[in-house]
This record gives C-alpha cells, structure tokens and sequence, in this order.
C-alpha cells in the first residue's frame, strides 16, 4: 500500500506541556514531531492535534503549535476515536489513511490505532515522532498495531514517500527539513 498525499491525513496525538518531559527521549521525540508537521505542512497533508485533559497535562508544547497552529481537539477519552468532534472532524477530511504521531504510544496511539483500524481506516503509525514513558511499552504498542494491521513507518521514509519524485522544489524543501 502506497501512501499519497491526496487521500492522507495526520493526526498529532496529545505533545503536551506536562507529559513530553516524562517521555522516553523527549527531545528527539519533539524534534521528530516538528518535522513531521513541517513537512505535512509544506505537503498540504490536513493534520489534527489533540489534547488529554489539558487541565491537568497542559497544552500542546509551544514547538508544535508554532508549527501547527491549530485549535486542538481537547478529549478525556484515551482514543481520539471516542471524541465525536474528533471523528466528524476526521471523517470530514475524506481522507483514509490517517499518519499517527505523539504521546504515549501504548495508551493513546495505541486505543486511537485500533480504533480507526476498526472503522476503515489504515492506520500508519510514524514510529521516530511518538513515545513513552519506557521503551518497553512503546515497543510492545508497536508490536500490537503491527499486528492489529497498522503500518509503521519513520518521519524521513513518510516524507519521502508522500513526495514521491526527486528532482523537484517540494523534494528539495523536504530533503532540507530531513538533513
């Protein structure tokens, strides 16, 4: 299954204040995130960015929101799928294949993966731009959507993939964002 940007949309899971620090390697972690959404950008690729009671974890880090400004759909629910604003949003995009990205890989991406498995859509979990607290859960959380029928890929290989031919300005903007 080849990814394209036409039927892609992406959904950045929960980078918020509180709960990024905790996380296994944080900085790359963010560092990846902001690729990822830089690169989304400059691809149109529409994204999503979700909130986990930010009441309690804060909000989004400053990092993302000043590369996706976008008002986030705030949840309590571990799966964006069991927020009704999120789905009709996303059902809105008219997009399949949803890219995933954020915190924690075994709880919120992990709920989020198999739901929208569930509901038809194909799931690509970009493994380098979403974490947790320990290596082995995240691990495990990518072993389970493996099996579930997600795909996993990376922030470098998705770009490139969505790209789709060198050679051209939008190429040369992504190979920029990936050095």
């Amino acid at each position: 299954m080849r990814v394209s940007c036409d039927s892609t949309s992406a959904v950045i899971i929960d980078v918020q204040e509180r709960l990024l620090p905790v996380m296994d390697h944080p900085e790359e972690t963010l560092s990846r995130i902001v690729a990822l959404v830089r690169g989304l950008g400059i691809l149109e690729v529409p994204m999503i960015m979700t909130e986990q009671y930010p009441k309690g974890l804060g909000p989004t880090v400053s990092q993302v929101t000043a590369v996706l400004p976008a008002e986030p759909v705030v949840k309590s629910a571990f799966s964006c799928c069991d927020d009704s604003y999120f789905s009709a949003r996303l059902e809105n995009l008219g997009c399949k294949t949803v890219l995933l990205a954020g915190i924690e890989a075994h709880v919120c991406v992990l709920q989020t993966t198999v739901d929208l498995l569930e509901r038809g859509y194909m799931p690509v979990v970009v493994a380098d731009a979403t974490s947790s607290r320990t290596p082995r859960d995240r691990d495990i959380a990518f072993r389970r959507m493996e099996v579930e029928g997600a795909r996993l890929t990376t922030v470098e290989s998705i770009l490139f993939e969505l790209t789709r031919e060198s050679g051209t300005p939008l190429f040369k903007e992504i190979s920029r964002l990936v050095k």
